[in-house]
């Protein structure tokens, strides 16, 4: 069965780059055998121009756009697979997009490399159907959690936005644990003005106390 993700990120699909189209349709059926989505391309440029179409402007419509995974032939005609691999990882697509490469024994070597530069597996051909989809699941999850984390960053951001030049001040006094006196007196305010702000803090970034508001700003990188 496919992996349980969070419906409000859409459906997965699996991305398949192979040159050999045998190879794609026999990827396509394993993966329908367990309920996932595919998308095949003969090359490396065919999948990148593909993903020039898709990828959006803002921040809300990068690419991907829902839970999805490539898997990436090494060896192939014109622009090889560890050269597509290095594009997406310039373009910072990863790990939304994990990449599990296919490779032939002689490749071996460059796959682990490239999983030390961020991609998620290699699989050695012949390989086991059931091994590879079961990676294909993982990395499927990886690119859910990631797009979970992008989002709840972009909601921050957004609360962030609206707060206003006190409250940010407040805020910052607050996470660094000092009481509502000592903010008081550093910002040459009333306590009770400072109780204002602190619960329009609170309000506005969906949080009950100052630990909770520091550990939200710690996960979100802020």
């Amino acid at each position: 069965m496919s992996p349980s993700l969070d419906p409000t990120l859409g459906l997965p699909v699996v991305y398949l780059v192979d040159d050999e189209d045998v190879v794609r349709d026999a990827l396509a059926w394993l993966l329908r055998s367990r309920r996932l989505l595919s998308e095949g391309f003969g090359s490396a440029e065919a999948f990148w121009q593909h993903l020039q179409t898709r990828r959006g402007s803002g921040p809300d419509s990068a690419f991907p756009g829902a839970p999805a995974c490539l898997v990436l032939d090494v060896r192939m005609p014109g622009t090889s697979g560890l050269e597509l691999f290095e594009r997406l990882v310039d373009a910072g697509l990863l790990p939304a997009l994990p990449v599990i490469f296919l490779t032939g024994h002689g490749d071996v070597p460059t796959a682990v490399a490239a999983v030390k530069r961020g991609a998620f597996d290699f699989v050695e051909k012949p390989f086991s159907n059931n091994a590879l989809v079961d990676r294909v699941e993982q990395a499927l999850q990886r690119s859910a959690d990631e797009l979970l984390r992008r989002r709840s960053q972009r909601a921050q951001s957004r609360r962030m936005a609206e707060l206003t030049e006190r409250e940010l001040e407040v805020m910052r006094l607050v996470i660094e644990g000092h009481p509502n006196k000592r903010i008081a007196d550093e910002l040459d305010i009333s306590v009770r003005t400072v109780e204002v702000h602190r619960a329009r803090v609170f309000e506005k970034m969906g949080v009950k106390s100052a630990v909770e508001l520091a550990n939200l700003l710690r996960d979100g990188g802020s």
